[in-house]
């Protein structure tokens, strides 16, 4: 893997970890300033995350230039992989079925995004 592909992926994974803690800001805010029920903060962190995730595979795109679905899967399976070392560690406990499904999706929304974003970078 090139250089530039390593430095596109780390792009991709910073414009993650500051997107979500800005969502995460805005989602404490709402939820201490509004009545939210249970569903709708799963449905809304759901939506939020697999934006963010889009988001960063077309910056890692755009960085990397090429392979795009190589890098957004990547960044897909870099936050997959935190999100699981914090719930085994934070919580003991692995993914269950559905949770796997929802982390595929986030990482099918980062390889869509850098796939975009190489095709974007490609038309410049």
């Amino acid at each position: 893997m090139k250089s530039n592909h390593m430095i596109a992926i780390v792009y991709g994974w910073i414009v993650t970890i500051v997107l979500l803690l800005v969502a995460s800001a805005f989602l404490a805010i709402a939820i201490r300033l509004m009545t939210i029920t249970n569903k709708n903060i799963f449905y809304t962190s759901l939506a939020i995350g697999l934006v963010i995730l889009f988001i960063s595979g077309v910056v890692a795109g755009l960085k990397g230039k090429e392979k795009g679905w190589l890098l957004g899967a990547i960044v897909g399976i870099g936050f997959m992989g935190v999100t699981f070392f914090i719930q085994y560690v934070g919580l003991n406990e692995a993914f269950t079925l559905q949770q796997t499904v929802y982390q595929l999706t986030y990482v099918f929304a980062a390889m869509t995004g850098s796939v975009i974003g190489v095709n974007l970078a490609n038309r410049s």
